[in-house]
């Protein structure tokens, strides 16, 4: 097991490799990676045995910002009268799994895989638990990823529940909900699921909160806002959809989202403005340096070549504000499944030092 195997969105291979090209020199483990444009998909080989593993225990998964998911493992070549017996076979140089989980790449070639990998999960499935490879009562093993990059080359690896995306492929079953006025909705929540851990909702996505919504129009985060039953400032020019304004949780505010300033701090501050990274990563900066939220998501859009580069530096600048104003904080940054062309970033203030609202 020699290799990562990292899921992407198509597109942005480039930025995923450059990410973990670059942790994994900062870690001293010498490698290289393998990508091809469109592919969804990340190879990161590591030429002494032992470091590729050493490099996915070493990295905390959640600090990866552009891969959905990863796996370590190694290639086979199979022939198409039976992938079985050489899947169980390299089964046997890796631990025991308590799932098993037939991946392909975001891709429409990866789609086309999907008979075929139907078809094969009951036969596999059996035959990995009758050899004991696969144990599903055992619910802290690693998963067992087998990646189909086509019906003759397949990826086995596997992957540490506690250091890796919950959903195979990295891709979240969310289900978009009619009321809300927009599909943009499913970004607030996914990002939700990624940065906030499940129990802690009801504490941190308290009913009663009060949120305000940058950009809010026509009302997708919102919604999702007024769903947990928070009281929401929405500010934006543009119209809000009457449901909302209805639901008697909502003020719309009619002005420019990066010059609006709260009359009091509210909890969540949240923003999908279209607009350049570096002017939101400065308006993100000045909400939590100012007291004006405790815990904010936004979105970095990224429409220029030097992708990575340009998240590095918006995530750098926020980090020195809030070092320069004495304010210790989480930052985190992921490219979610709901995501284009844009990155979502998260902060959470744990203590605000010596600051004052301003």
């Amino acid at each position: 097991m020699n290799e990562l195997l990292l899921h992407c969105r198509p597109g942005f291979e480039s930025e995923a490799a450059a990410e973990i090209q670059t942790l994994a020199a900062q870690g001293g483990i010498s490698g290289y990676v393998v990508t091809r444009e469109g592919a969804a998909v990340v190879r990161f080989v590591c030429p002494e045995p032992g470091d590729a593993e050493r490099l996915m225990r070493g990295l905390d998964f959640r600090q990866l910002i552009f891969a959905r998911q990863w796996a370590l493992g190694s290639w086979l070549d199979v022939s198409a009268e039976d992938r079985v017996s050489p899947i169980i076979s390299a089964c046997a140089a890796g631990p025991i799994a308590s799932v098993l989980w037939l991946e392909t790449a975001d891709t429409n070639d990866g789609k086309a895989l999907a008979a075929l990998t139907k078809k094969l999960e009951r036969p596999l499935h059996s035959a990995l638990t009758k050899t004991r490879f696969v144990r599903p009562k055992n619910s802290e093993a690693p998963r067992l990823h087998v990646f189909f990059e086509s019906g003759q080359r397949i990826f086995v690896g596997w992957s540490w529940m506690d250091n890796a995306a919950a959903w195979p492929m990295g891709i979240p079953r969310l289900k978009f909900p009619r009321e809300a006025p927009s599909r943009s909705t499913l970004k607030l929540e996914e990002a939700w699921h990624h940065f906030i851990p499940r129990d802690e909702w009801d504490s941190r996505l308290a009913p009663g909160m009060t949120a305000v919504d940058l950009g809010a129009a026509p009302g997708g985060w919102t919604w999702q806002l007024v769903n947990r039953h928070m009281k929401v400032i929405a500010v934006d020019n543009g119209p809000m959809a009457r449901s909302l304004m209805d639901s008697g949780q909502v003020e719309h505010v009619q002005a420019d989202g990066y010059l609006f300033k709260p009359s009091r701090p509210v909890q969540w501050m949240v923003c999908d403005i279209v607009d350049k990274p570096a002017r939101s990563s400065s308006l993100l900066a000045r909400w939590i340096t100012r007291g004006w939220c405790r815990e904010a998501i936004i979105n970095f859009k990224l429409p220029m070549k030097q992708r990575y580069r340009e998240v590095m530096q918006c995530l750098e600048h926020v980090e020195d504000a809030l070092d320069a104003a004495g304010i210790r904080a989480t930052i985190a940054c992921k490219q979610l499944y709901t995501d284009r062309e844009e990155v979502t970033c998260h902060v959470r203030v744990l203590h605000a030092g010596s600051y004052k609202v301003q």
